[in-house]
């Protein structure tokens, strides 16, 4: 593992699809701004910022709880991707460019969650090394 999440390609994208999403929020009608702009505004920024605090932790059953917050954020923002373009607001083109984006990072953040899963299940069931005392109960 990477040991800052700056390293990591899933959070570059997504401080890339966050950047996009205010493009791509800035086209929409002005009565929006406390609307649907605003909820895919905070749901983007959700994606790399639980992705930041989920690594700095220091566990990875901490790391592995934001990064499936990051997947629930991810999952409103394409909702709300196919609201906007049904409402047709802003441009199409970053529209279809922002759900590349995040269904590419979907598939990321499955595949971490995974990955830590499996690191999380690995560390139990390790047994205790010749110097380690098992837990006794008194």
């Amino acid at each position: 593992m990477p040991k800052s999440f700056r390293e990591l390609e899933v959070w570059n994208i997504a401080i890339d699809l966050t950047a996009l999403i205010y493009e791509f929020t800035a086209g929409f009608p002005k009565q929006e701004i406390y609307g649907l702009s605003s909820q895919m505004r905070r749901a983007a920024v959700s994606i790399p910022g639980n992705i930041a605090e989920g690594s700095a932790r220091g566990t990875r059953k901490d790391f592995r709880q934001f990064v499936k917050q990051a997947e629930g954020s991810n999952a409103e923002l394409q909702t709300q991707l196919i609201i906007a373009m049904r409402l047709q607001f802003g441009n199409l083109q970053k529209a279809k460019a922002a759900e590349v984006l995040a269904l590419q990072i979907g598939r990321m953040l499955t595949g971490l969650s995974t990955y830590l899963a499996r690191e999380i299940q690995a560390n139990r069931s390790t047994p205790p090394t010749s110097n380690e005392q098992p837990a006794t109960s008194n």
